[in-house]
């Protein structure tokens, strides 16, 4: 019988330490060797672990190919309430309408999805919520599994007006972490969003890990993973393949860690874009580490809006990275306007500062590899480029770099040479 089967129940417990009892005296008898002392703790505090406690969705009426809204919420509700619980959804395809998992729960909670989540392929079915499946006020979450959040978004990419209108209806965000601390999301898959994969906001130490993104190149605004107004995140091992940006740091973004991501196809790792909004916060204590980017529209990149209220970005590093047939493989941006939504073309007002590019290697498939377009108003400060082979594949020569109100610190191995073109 197992430690913890036998623990289950206080006959056991009394049993259990019986027989460590009686082992004892065998063994004195036997071999005249006493038991350790520390052996006994160990076995002491095996015996006062509790089982965690499972809440699986079919126990609450959930079948596969029918919706199991109602089913998750109550098997979440009841699980919230006991410390130590597991939510799990078994292996099969579920149709789920748009939930709030709302804490605090009573201790540390599992989300353990194991078959496949369908979202209704209706924008109207989400009543203007701009979230499918929401996470919210948790401390101790995770979410697990190695099953799917399958967005079902190809309908709502087509009446997407987001990348022409800055004004536009936000589509639902397939996954939301809202004021969730303490917590890991490891061995899932976010499919087919309509809008952002997977969105936080206000979150404090969340970790990703072994987490896979995918959809087509050409759906619109679906974000990998966007970091808002959140706080020592780390994000490893993860993979993604999508329409926008793999990796996106909105303002107030502090202190996250990405490191052995892959890239592509996407719109590359940005933070931002940034000063599109009245008091944004600062972005500061980004590292990007160990990450490939293949055939993306961008690299490495940061891109604040022209005629900006007033920001900071600072502390931000991109190194180790490898450009598989990347177009502007590194980037400053303070110039972004995309689709021209902006009406007033005056300087950005957002300074960036203390930023490095180093040991970024690989192929562009534009010529200007490097291209570093600061404001006018508050020139880039402390910018280093180090180490950088970036080979241009297409016809007319080699790469080149530009260097527009900033005057980088260079060091090592600079292929294009640094700002050839200064402006």
């Amino acid at each position: 019988m197992e430690v913890f089967t036998l623990l289950q129940t206080k006959w056991g417990y009394h049993h259990f330490v019986q027989q460590i009892s009686n082992r004892k005296k065998r063994k004195d008898n036997k071999m005249g060797k006493n038991l350790s002392i520390a052996t006994i703790s160990l076995l002491l505090v095996l015996a006062s672990t509790k089982a965690q406690q499972v809440f699986d969705v079919k126990s609450y009426g959930a079948q596969p190919n029918a919706d199991i809204t109602q089913a998750l919420t109550k098997a979440w509700k009841a699980a919230c309430a006991v410390a130590g619980s597991k939510v799990v959804i078994s292996a099969g395809v579920y149709k789920l309408g748009l939930v709030t998992l709302l804490g605090p729960c009573k201790g540390a909670i599992e989300f353990n999805l194991q078959g496949t989540l369908q979202a209704p392929s209706d924008v109207a079915s989400f009543n203007g919520k701009d979230g499918w499946v929401a996470f919210e006020s948790i401390d101790g979450l995770t979410v697990s599994g190695g099953g799917v959040f399958d967005g079902k978004g190809q309908q709502a990419w087509q009446k997407n007006e987001c990348n022409k209108d800055k004004n536009c209806n936000v589509l639902p965000i397939n996954i939301r972490f809202d004021y969730v601390t303490n917590s890991k999301v490891q061995d899932i898959t976010s499919k087919d969003s309509k809008y952002f994969h997977i969105n936080l906001l206000g979150c404090k130490k969340l970790q990703f890990q072994h987490v896979t993104i995918s959809a087509p190149a050409d759906s619109p605004n679906t974000d990998g993973i966007h970091v808002g107004r959140s706080s020592q995140i780390t994000i490893t091992n993860v993979d993604i393949g999508t329409g926008d940006d793999c990796i996106s740091f909105g303002d107030g973004t502090q202190d996250v860690t990405v490191n052995q991501v892959t890239c592509g196809p996407g719109h590359g790792i940005s933070v931002g874009s940034l000063g599109r909004y009245q008091n944004e916060e600062p972005v500061s204590g980004i590292r990007v580490t160990g990450v490939t980017l293949s055939n993306t529209d961008n690299g490495v990149r940061i891109k604040t809006w022209p005629a900006s209220s007033s920001g900071v970005a600072s502390d931000i590093h991109f190194e180790d990275v490898v450009m598989n047939n990347v177009a502007n493989p590194v980037i400053i941006d303070q110039n972004y306007c995309p689709n021209s939504q902006c009406s007033n073309q005056s300087p950005s007002k957002v300074k960036i500062n203390n930023v490095s590019f180093k040991k970024i290697r690989g192929t562009s498939s534009t010529k200007e590899a490097v291209n570093l377009i600061c404001s006018k108003s508050v020139p880039c400060q402390q910018v280093v480029l180090s180490d950088i082979d970036l080979a241009y594949k297409g016809g007319g020569g080699s790469a080149t770099s530009t260097c527009t109100n900033v005057q980088p610190a260079v060091s090592g191995k600079l292929n294009p040479p640094a700002c050839t073109n200064k402006h």
